[in-house]
């Protein structure tokens, strides 16, 4: 499966547009990353706790867009794009989605 977050993907040819594709998880942070990530930001530096919760989240949804691609047909995704929702409290939403296509 091609993924780009553009419009056309070099050297092939989108023979067919298929429909909107989309992929999301939602994460809940965990209490002891959050003592952690409180202690960190303290003395300032990245917060890898929570890097690696996104980067997971993020994958998670890519592969739920990408199997929902796969299930209509297409064999890449143009205009792929991210967003990120607050849920509540303790939880965000990822969410990826973009154009199902047909390449050749």
């Amino acid at each position: 499966m091609i993924l780009v977050a553009s419009s056309e993907i070099a050297g092939k040819k989108i023979v067919k547009t298929i429909d909107l594709v989309k992929g999301n998880t939602i994460r809940a942070r965990h209490l002891g990353k959050d003592i952690i990530a409180g202690l960190k930001n303290l003395v300032g530096g990245e917060i890898e706790e929570y890097t690696k919760l996104m980067a997971e989240a993020r994958e998670q949804a890519l592969d739920r867009m990408k199997a929902a691609a796969e299930e209509m047909g297409a064999n890449a995704i143009i205009d792929v794009s991210f967003s990120t929702s607050y849920i509540m409290g303790m939880a965000s939403e990822i969410l990826v989605y973009g154009t199902a296509v047909v390449v050749e």
